[in-house]
């Protein structure tokens, strides 16, 4: 039992330090903004998702490949393709309905942050 999720942790670990050492490799070698990185990770996600990769990956590594923003990629994807079984309108909104949770709660977080501390401009 305890040695199962320890094998857990590891290969979370595992699978998300690749995926963020990736990213650091990209910021390392290349031009590219945050910006542009997160949306180049969260297109692959959905890429990989729909080629059938992301999904071996993520009952192989759990939250190690769910965590990162890939993890998100595959979430919307995933939301689609489940939608499109149902109709058009459905793949359009399941990704949305498969995603809406998370994106709430980080409103919601969000807005209580922003009511406990003050905010301010960060000086060079």
């Amino acid at each position: 039992m305890i040695l199962e999720i320890i094998l857990a942790f590891v290969k979370a670990f595992a699978v998300g330090g690749l995926i963020c050492a990736f990213a650091q490799l990209i910021i390392n070698f290349t031009d590219l903004t945050a910006g542009k990185i997160l949306v180049l990770f969260m297109l692959g996600g959905i890429v990989l998702t729909a080629l059938g990769v992301y999904q071996p990956l993520v009952e192989f590594a759990g939250a190690g490949a769910t965590v990162p923003i890939s993890g998100f990629g595959y979430l919307l994807a995933n939301g689609a393709m489940r939608g499109a079984q149902e109709g058009l309108f459905q793949a359009l909104t399941g990704a949305l309905a498969a995603a809406s949770a998370g994106v709430s709660a980080a409103v919601v977080f969000s807005f209580i942050m922003a009511l406990i501390f003050k905010s301010h401009t960060k000086y060079n």
